[in-house]
């Protein structure tokens, strides 16, 4: 099977205006859920979601994916969804699909209210069948997967088929320490399976990936803090939620990654506890970095209702 070529960017027989038309319509602005809307992001960016372990990376994804498996519409009733494929590759094989089970039924009945079984079912079933749940244990492995990806989607597979508009990656960064111990231990025969000769492979394929099928890509990385850290390991630093002190973190995802990311990110958990009338509750902020936004906002996770409430500008927003 011929490879399918991807459309050229600029044509020789169009206008510039042409041109943007064209192109805006095959990748339109897309407005995520929370706390992902503060920028429109089209398909063919790749958002790359960082934070400490516990920063709510994983739930903001899940939060995506509701998002983009819900319908538009439902049977006269606005659900405001994208109604697309979803793809999450699983890399730390810590996901938990009842959590998704229970977000998922949250937001249909609070937007439907009293319906009956039979079409909760079927509505329940039909977002479900839209989700598509990869789990990687290696590097290798995960490179298999989107050649595999990359090859179901060309011959146009009916368990891919069309509509596929987000791909995650959860954690990006969960094989690089495994790979470069291998590597001193001298476990990597040979340069073709070197941790930066796989990352680079991992990256093309992505690359590959996005030429053929426009996707919006959201990658969780855990970040790795430090108060004080040697001038070469130090690459950025931000303030925490009270400004008291600067956390600085290091990068170290190869330079083959870090120049395919298009924006960036940043959660970490608030010193400020809120409370709603019985306990404390932690809460989080998301930061911008790339390209950076002035606003900050926080958030708090509910693992009652398995919802999101967003405080922005001084408001809980619930979500």
């Amino acid at each position: 099977m011929g490879e399918a070529k991807p459309e050229n960017w600029i044509r020789c027989d169009e206008t510039g205006k042409e041109m943007l038309s064209r192109v805006l319509s095959g990748r339109p602005f897309i407005i995520p859920a929370p706390p992902l809307h503060r920028l429109p992001l089209r398909l063919g960016n790749v958002v790359e979601i960082s934070g400490p372990s516990n920063s709510a990376k994983s739930q903001v994804l899940v939060q995506a994916v509701v998002h983009f498996i819900l319908p538009k519409e439902w049977a006269g009733i606005q659900f405001g969804g994208m109604e697309s494929k979803v793809v999450f590759f699983d890399l730390d094989c810590r996901f938990d699909v009842l959590r998704l089970s229970q977000i998922l039924t949250h937001r249909i009945s609070e937007t439907c209210g009293s319906i009956k079984q039979i079409a909760f079912d079927e509505l329940f079933h039909d977002c479900m069948s839209c989700f598509l749940y990869v789990r990687c244990y290696s590097s290798s492995d995960f490179l298999s997967s989107l050649k595999e990806l990359s090859y179901q989607i060309q011959r146009k597979d009916e368990t891919i088929g069309t509509g596929l508009r987000l791909l995650l990656i959860d954690s990006v960064g969960s094989f690089h320490w495994i790979d470069r111990s291998n590597q001193l231990r001298g476990l990597c025969k040979g340069k073709n399976i070197s941790p930066q000769s796989l990352q680079e492979a991992i990256v093309h394929e992505l690359h590959e990936l996005l030429l053929l099928q426009p996707l919006l890509v959201l990658a969780t990385k855990a970040s790795l803090f430090r108060t004080e850290t040697p001038n070469e390991y130090q690459r950025s630093s931000i303030s925490n939620s009270t400004g008291d002190r600067n956390l600085l973190f290091r990068e170290y995802m190869p330079a083959v990654w870090q120049s395919f990311v298009t924006h960036r990110i940043q959660l970490h958990p608030s010193d400020e506890l809120l409370s709603d009338g019985s306990e404390p509750i932690r809460s989080y902020t998301s930061d911008w970095l790339q390209p950076s936004v002035s606003i900050k906002d926080r958030f708090i996770v509910r693992d009652v209702s398995a919802i999101l409430h967003f405080k922005i500008n001084k408001q809980i927003c619930k979500y």
